[in-house]
């Protein structure tokens, strides 16, 4: 076996900066803590802060259950049925991912809220509060389980039909081969999706704020906000990573410990879809459920208080382009930095494997690894003590998208190099071509299309994101996100609602664009 490449200095010492920089708001939180260990400690053993553990883990295992409930049904469907226009359905019931939950949490309110479309209609002085542990889990489970959904197809798509045609001779039916030979082959992709949402519940911001729940996020902000304490947020922020952990743990257990092999070698030949009989009914039924409550009732409300602040005059159209205007800058040079910064990354992994480029890899998942506020105080932190110049400018910004996005943009990278051949690059540099030179002409070319994956995951979330922006914008630099969170929090609901609409417009282009090259939104 041939000795592995050794890195170009260049590139690794690239590589080196860009897992630095990742880990930086994970040093925030050893630092702070060290700082004052004592008081931490303190914040983070006290009744409150297991109060909110409590509050979170709650809110959390009933978005998972829930999501499961609704992708795992709908995944069959649109896969292993004759259900009809199952592919439609398939495309419209993912189409709630491109809802960011603050904005679901928005319509919530201003659908079932003190002075919503429905209190306005039904003419009553008020109607159940929609606030709190409920209205949460209503809107992170409309718009998190496509992160189950969405994998789950892709492995349905995959499983060996030889299991169950050898279950069904032996005279199973159908819901009892569903049970013993589907079933435990999903575990593994159910416990990766479902750690998705836990993950995505955890490290929520805008829903729960608006929603007024309690939750980690919220406190942490909280503490943050109204008193600058970062030792209370930091140790805050620590039991939250702990959670986390825990939860990647357990996930990762689940799925090494139950492994799916094929019956036999070769292509697997093409599934005889069920037949759903007189379930065909129910099943529709079910499916255009869901697209209703996810999808086009949000942009029914969204449409129905953007047409009351039109003709109000609640937005003008410069202040929305303004809006827009800079929320692309931020995600167009988050997109195009991350990219560049997920190549050198995925080069040294893929082209130079070893255990320092190992290593590197695994520094440049940190920033994602954390809640985006996390991700933001820690920043402020560094920012503020070694270069106070750019505190609230917008490279900090941007560098706070990039590395808290940058997985999102190795993962595609990495695997658009593994399914190339070096040999090209090899040859480059047998005709004399320097390194860099061969990097620039043969590499970045043949990454191209990983790259244009990962700029737009990056661009997707960097649009849609909240907190790090409301955290570390420039004074008076709001975005799309920003507006929309803050129109709400005050009840101005017509003034929300264009500019919602603008960013789910936006926002489903790199959605559409990423499901033809067959890359998952999550």
């Amino acid at each position: 076996m041939a000795a592995a490449r050794r890195a170009p200095l260049g590139l690794l010492a690239a590589g080196a900066l860009i897992g630095a920089a990742a880990v930086l708001p994970a040093a925030y939180l050893v630092v702070v803590i060290a700082g004052d260990l004592s008081a931490a400690l303190e914040t983070a053993l006290s009744s409150r802060a297991l109060e909110t553990l409590l509050r979170t883990a709650a809110l959390t295992a009933a978005v998972v259950v829930s999501s499961v409930a609704i992708a795992l049904p709908i995944g069959w469907l649109t896969v292993r049925t004759d259900l009809p226009a199952r592919r439609l359905w398939a495309v419209l019931c993912t189409l709630p991912l491109v809802i960011p939950s603050y904005v679901g949490a928005y319509l919530l309110v201003a659908a079932l809220g003190p002075n919503g479309m429905l209190q306005e209609a039904l003419g009553v002085d008020r109607l159940p509060s929609i606030y709190g542990f409920t209205g949460a889990w209503l809107v992170l489970t409309l718009f998190t389980y496509p992160l189950v959904l969405i994998p789950l197809r892709a492995t349905l798509r995959r499983i060996d039909p030889q299991l169950e045609d050898a279950a069904r001779a032996m005279g199973r039916g159908p819901l009892e081969v569903f049970r013993t030979v589907i079933l435990p082959q999903l575990w593994p992709v159910l416990a990766a999706g479902s750690l998705l949402v836990a993950l995505f519940t955890i490290s929520d911001f805008g829903a729960v704020s608006i929603l007024r729940f309690q939750s980690f996020t919220a406190e942490i902000y909280v503490a943050y906000q109204s008193s600058f304490d970062r030792v209370a947020a930091a140790a805050l922020g620590a039991v939250l990573v702990v959670s986390m952990l825990v939860l990647l743990l357990a996930s990762s257990r689940v799925r090494g410990a139950r492994r799916v092999h094929r019956l036999g070698p070769g292509t697997l030949r093409p599934t005889q879809p069920y037949k759903l009989g007189r379930w065909r009914w129910p099943a529709l039924a079910f499916c255009s459920l869901i697209v209703l409550v996810a999808f086009i009732l949000p942009v029914g409300v969204l449409i129905y208080w953007a047409s009351k602040g039109i003709s109000t005059g609640s937005t003008s159209l410069n202040t929305i382009a303004a809006l827009g205007g800079n929320s692309l800058l931020i995600a167009v040079w988050a997109a195009a930095v991350g990219a560049i910064a997920a190549l050198i990354v995925a080069a040294l992994a893929v082209r130079y494997p070893s255990r320092v480029t190992r290593v590197i890899e695994r520094l440049a998942h940190a920033g994602y690894a954390l809640p985006g506020i996390l991700v933001a105080l820690g920043l402020v932190f560094f920012a503020t003590r070694a270069v106070p110049a750019l505190y609230q400018t917008i490279a900090l910004l941007v560098f706070a998208m990039t590395i808290h996005y940058l997985p999102l943009a190795v993962g595609p990278i990495a695997s658009s190099l593994v399914q190339l051949s070096p040999r090209i690059e090899e040859a480059a540099r047998g005709m004399g071509r320097g390194p860099a030179e061969v990097f620039r002409t043969i590499t970045i070319p043949l990454a191209r299309g990983g790259m244009m994956a990962g700029a737009a995951l990056v661009f997707l979330h960097a649009m849609k994101e909240l907190t790090v922006t409301l955290i570390l914008s420039p004074i008076g630099f709001k975005t799309l996100a920003t507006d929309i969170w803050t129109q709400t929090t005050y009840g101005f609901y017509e003034a929300s609602a264009i500019p919602a609409l603008v960013l789910l417009a936006v926002a489903a282009i790199p959605v559409y664009l990423l499901s033809e090259q067959g890359a998952a939104p999550s």
